[in-house]
């Protein structure tokens, strides 16, 4: 097999600063892809008045976060062309006017460079779109309706699967993994390398739990049994992790659904009601630590 067979390939994505700092508009497009997005913080709208990529058609993402809770929150919106000629910053205008939708404090606009995108193609991106949202299950999605998908041609569904391939790295780059479920395929297929090793378990009184290492932290599984009762000297930040899960967790505290923690001990604390090692507790299928495990990768 030659070097390289099988393997990811790497992309080029330009970003452009459009006001020159990172926290203000930033305009982003991909090699060899006509497709073209647009992330604005809501208080910079007033500056894309004279964007011509904006007063196209596409589809749109207001994300922003629950003040109750701090969830992540996204809607999914479509944008066609009005007859003052305005499409996506019209629409997100309205949604800047609009009191019942105050939670969004940045919109991502998805369009393309050559203004190709018709009614059929954006039914079918917003459907899908807000489709993975959902099944990511990483942001609380706001639509109260599904958005249907049209009825583009078989030909036109595998080219705008494409197009959404493209716009998910564009959309996890500007730092939204809105898209990326906690757990991959990739994971699922036992591909160990690509979540940073196999699936490890934490046995002991009342807990059993499993978990596995990614990228970003370390997932407790759904399924997992966890302590009901934590230890009087179980620290304030797993006091609140547990408060902001509690809705993953049923009555016989057994999580519902995968949850990501910061690190390995913060997993194993999580699950066992107090402060632990997670180097320790966490082992694989064959009773070898993380830490051993750790230290035979580095031989």
């Amino acid at each position: 097999m030659k070097a390289g067979d099988n393997m990811p390939r790497g992309k080029s994505i330009n970003l452009y600063l459009m006001d020159g700092n990172v926290n203000g508009r930033i305009k982003a497009t991909l090699a060899n892809w006509t497709g073209l997005v647009m992330k604005i913080p809501r208080i910079d709208l007033g500056k894309c008045k004279d964007r011509d990529e904006l007063k196209q058609t596409g589809v749109y993402l207001l994300f922003g976060k629950d003040d109750q809770t701090d969830k992540n929150l996204v809607y999914v919106g479509q944008a066609g062309i009005r007859k003052n000629g305005e499409g996506i910053l019209n629409r997100l205008s309205e949604h800047d006017r609009d009191p019942n939708r105050d939670f969004w404090n940045e919109a991502i606009a998805i369009t393309t460079s050559n203004d190709s995108l018709g009614p059929t193609e954006i039914s079918y991106l917003e459907h899908r779109f807000c489709k993975l949202a959902v099944e990511a299950n990483r942001y609380t999605v706001m639509n109260g309706n599904d958005p249907t998908p049209g009825n583009p041609s078989e030909e036109k569904q595998s080219e705008l699967e494409d197009f959404i391939d493209y716009a998910k790295v564009i959309i996890g780059t500007l730092g939204h993994k809105v898209f990326v479920p906690l757990l991959s395929s990739v994971a699922d297929s036992d591909d160990e390398e690509s979540v940073g090793g196999p699936e490890f378990y934490c046995s002991r009184k009342n807990v059993n739990a499993a978990g596995i290492r990614t990228a970003e932290g370390f997932v407790v599984k759904k399924g997992s049994s966890i302590v009901s009762e934590l230890a009087p000297s179980c620290p304030e930040y797993i006091i609140k992790q547990r408060e902001k899960f509690r809705e993953k967790i049923n009555s016989d505290f057994v999580l519902t659904e995968d949850i990501l923690l910061n690190s390995p001990s913060a997993a194993g604390a999580f699950v066992c009601g107090g402060s632990v090692s997670g180097n320790v507790v966490w082992k694989t299928s064959d009773g070898v630590t993380l830490k051993e495990y750790e230290a035979r990768k580095e031989e």
